[in-house]
């Protein structure tokens, strides 16, 4: 039906419908702001004031490190394209930024997929597709090699009560499902939107081992940076806890987040759960958990996304790509 469309006629329901997102955008994040059921702004606001958190000399440290976690992401990001396509930094950058803003209300930011392949023309976007899962694989991967390391030693240093009969049934079902899926990945025959998992898997032996160093290192400097900035932010608002104690929490805490679905917008909210009650085990007080996991939502997700906003408003299809 779209396709019967005049050309203006698709050009105005796709600014309209980038439009549409960029609004919604907003209006999701000033609502999450402002109807907090964790955190009332107001008091979050004060409790910025009271410490001083809004010094420049703070302000501007936080947004220099916000600004290299997005660098990393941005320059990964190019690697992997690169892998069949030369971009510059300017366009990754748009890439990047644009897709966190489309993907913003989508549940664990699968929304990102569809909004990176749209830059390219029909040919490539399974490949950008399948870059994408990749890049977002390794970060997840590097997430889960500290976190176990973390939670390992959290469990060994505080106090909590675990139902290991739970626990183990969890785990047996998760194998099942491993391994029922390694079995479905085998058999060459099977094929997801009509690509045989066995030409995906080809697809990822063929990316050379460079790129795959490459992209390990950048999500690990990432990772780094925004532990990093929790661990400031902690110290901002009067937490004295050692650097080491700290990671420990912190990487227990990433790792326990990552695992759960959501709604992006509500990403906030489910860190901030497990954040409260991770650093409840160590004394640190409710408020300034939840206000520590405010900042590091809006300094690396709610800044960038409206930096994407002004790419996604800008995003132009060619005639030949829309047609």
């Amino acid at each position: 039906m779209l396709r019967a469309l005049p050309y203006k006629t698709k050009q105005f329901l796709f600014v309209l419908l980038k439009i549409s997102l960029v609004v919604g955008a907003f209006y999701f994040i000033y609502h999450k702001l402002t109807t907090n059921n964790q955190l009332d702004f107001d008091v979050f606001s004060d409790f910025l004031i009271e410490n001083k958190v809004f010094s420049y000399k703070n302000i501007t440290f936080l947004i220099i490190l916000s600004c290299f976690n997005w660098f990393f992401e941005i320059i990964k990001w190019r690697n992997l394209v690169s892998i069949f396509k030369k971009i510059g930094f300017k366009d990754a950058l748009q890439q990047s930024l644009g897709s966190l803003t489309a993907s913003l209300l989508t549940p664990n930011r699968i929304g990102e997929y569809g909004a990176k392949a749209i830059f390219y023309t029909s040919s490539l976007r399974r490949k950008i597709v399948l870059l994408n899962f990749l890049g977002n694989s390794i970060q997840m991967l590097v997430t889960s090699i500290f976190g176990c390391i973390g939670l390992y030693f959290f469990l060994t240093k505080y106090p909590i009560e675990i139902d290991y009969h739970k626990t183990a049934r969890f785990a047996v079902i998760l194998i099942i499902i491993s391994g029922m899926a390694f079995l479905g990945w085998k058999k060459k025959g099977v094929t997801i939107k009509g690509v045989s998992i066995e030409k995906v898997l080809q697809f990822f032996r063929n990316i050379s081992f460079k790129h795959y160093v490459l992209c390990l290192t950048f999500s690990v400097l990432r990772y780094f940076i925004f532990s990093f900035q929790f661990y400031f932010l902690l110290q901002l608002f009067g937490v004295e806890v050692a650097y080491k104690n700290a990671m420990i929490v912190v990487t227990t805490m990433y790792l326990l987040a990552s695992i759960i679905p959501s709604i992006f917008i509500f990403d906030v909210v489910i860190k901030g759960s497990v954040a409260v009650y991770l650093f409840s085990l160590v004394g640190v007080n409710e408020l300034t958990i939840l206000s520590v996991v405010t900042c590091m939502w809006l300094l690396n997700f709610v800044l960038p996304s409206i930096i994407g906003s002004v790419f996604v408003l800008k995003f132009k299809f060619s005639k030949n790509v829309t047609s």
